[in-house]
């Protein structure tokens, strides 16, 4: 039966030791007042320590001083096993002093594992991860020296085919983030832009006869319709109730409470591309808008499409601009079909969404391949088409789902810059001005970590571009390839030396001279 009860007790329901399950995609749905619970507690008490933290899609508010990162700090927690640590802005930084063990998963094999292993599976096998870092032939998941769990992600054989074998540790606590309790206890997540693996999770930690922690906005006083419920009463041990600090996290335009006909898309993305102005483009800087405008040119009406984060977020402010937006069927990895995208401190959120579902059922349609195309960022490339998305020199974001849209997908394009740290590109009258060039190279011999395999995507039959604000490269069965150059850019001294390998040259002469 549950309890409705306060943080401070809800905390004590947490042993020493405990593998948590946490229930929150990046830095949306944290249950915050549960984590700073935890905070007060360890700094007056020592307790709960040794805890491993377990999030598919990654968790944190991008504040170093709210959500779990407190307690992360001052020495609480010994594991953190993760899709994505990109909200977290002191926490990256620590896995890379050896100050705890730290994993980074694919998001949806994280996700299908819960799933799976809620149902009394011994794991999940999964094709995504192979050729990529994540790989145990090629570093494995670890990322840093204290990191040498071989159990997480195993090669292993099927019917023929390799296979990696995900394998999480039990869950004994849950911790997850609703919007309301009903008289029963069955907990709803109206407000909530995404639902991400709640169920799983709970039924995991249920399976291992673990305690259930749930922060709730509200009690409701009447009963949920049974459609509306998420985590059914019976999985629930306790519920905090933490009524929301001024406004909401949720919007009724991202909750599906209101509705966005296509019709509105191009007001919203405006709106959006506002909010979020700066983001991606340095001061006097054109490049992001000039790989958006070309990258949205592959777009067709009635593409199923994945936008990722930063510079591919211009693709949706051309095909605003182009007409094609409300053309489109946008997706999200939290589980938003149709509407648009949110980005910055809200990505994984959706306005205007058709369908919100749980993210593992949005990986099943990726995994499956249903997704037409995909716009991702990148840190670097190589000369075998390799991407590294995920790790930086001095910090590691994580590849979240990364891994998934890119194996699948059946064109995939990239979206970066050629240099970095200093470049400054301008466009006048459809010509390309090079101002300066940025001191760190994008496109390297080697990237330090594989995100995405470049010879798994031929060997896939995959399409695969990178377009820069420069030119485009294509992938092909013979090599890296230039298959266009934007008007004012120089081929030999603004790209081909600028590349530290040998490329293919595919070009037209329109293609080195026409508008774009």
């Amino acid at each position: 039966m549950f309890r409705i009860i306060e943080a401070s007790e809800a905390v004590k329901l947490i042993p020493d030791g405990a593998v948590i399950g946490l229930n929150s995609f990046v830095g949306l749905a944290n249950p915050e007042a549960i984590h700073t619970a935890i905070t007060e507690s360890f700094r007056s008490t020592g307790h709960p320590r040794d805890l491993t933290l377990i999030s598919s899609a990654g968790f944190g508010l991008f504040d170093p001083d709210r959500a779990a990162e407190p307690y992360i700090r001052e020495g609480a927690v010994k594991k953190i096993i993760c899709g994505h640590f990109g909200a977290m802005p002191s926490t990256k930084k620590l896995v890379l002093e050896d100050r705890f063990e730290a994993y980074n998963l694919p998001l949806g094999p994280m996700s299908h594992a819960m799933r799976a292993q809620a149902g009394g599976h011994k794991g999940y096998l999964s094709r995504i991860g192979l050729g990529l870092f994540v790989d145990p032939r090629i570093e494995g998941p670890g990322l840093n020296n204290l990191s040498k769990d071989t159990e997480l992600v195993q090669l292993t054989e099927f019917d023929g085919e390799e296979y990696l074998k995900y394998v999480l540790p039990d869950f004994n606590i849950a911790i997850i983030k609703g919007s309301s309790v009903d008289a029963y206890g069955n907990i709803s997540f109206e407000d909530e832009y995404c639902t991400i693996d709640a169920l799983s999770i709970a039924q995991f930690t249920k399976r291992n006869k673990g305690k259930v922690l749930v922060q709730v906005d509200r009690v409701r006083h009447d009963f949920s319709r049974p459609r509306d419920v998420i985590i059914p009463a019976a999985f629930v041990d306790a519920v905090v109730v933490a009524e929301p600090k001024g406004s909401n996290q949720s919007s009724g335009t991202m909750s599906g409470d209101l509705h966005v006909p296509s019709s509105h898309m191009d007001y919203w993305y405006r709106r959006l591309d506002r909010e979020n102005a700066g983001s991606s483009k340095q001061r006097g800087d054109d490049s992001a808008d000039i790989i958006g405008r070309r990258a949205a040119k592959e777009l067709k009406k009635g593409d199923i499409v994945n936008i990722g984060f930063g510079i591919p977020e211009k693709v949706s402010k051309y095909a605003a601009a182009g007409g094609i937006l409300q053309d489109l069927t946008l997706t999200v990895e939290s589980g938003g079909i149709g509407g648009l995208p949110a980005g910055g401190s809200a990505f994984g959120a959706m306005i205007g969404a058709g369908s919100i579902c749980d993210m593992g059922s949005q990986f099943d349609f990726y995994d499956g391949g249903g997704l037409d195309i995909c716009f991702m960022g990148a840190l670097e490339m190589d000369r075998f088409g390799n991407v590294n998305a995920h790790r930086g020199v001095d910090q590691v974001a994580g590849i979240g789902g990364f891994g998934n849209i890119t194996s699948a997908t059946r064109n995939v394009i990239f979206c970066l810059t050629t240099s970095t740290k200093g470049l400054n590109v301008t466009e006048e009258d459809g010509s390309i001005h090079i101002n300066s060039e940025g001191s760190i190279s994008k496109i390297v011999d080697k990237v330090r970590s594989i995100s995405f395999s470049g010879p798994r995507a031929v060997e896939n039959g995959q399409r695969v571009l990178y377009i820069t604000e420069r030119g485009v490269l294509e992938l092909r069965p013979e090599g890296l390839t230039l298959v266009e150059v934007y008007p004012g850019v120089d081929i030999k001294k603004d790209i081909v030396d600028r590349i530290p390998f040998e490329i293919k040259l595919a070009l037209k002469a329109s293609q080195q001279t026409g508008r774009y």
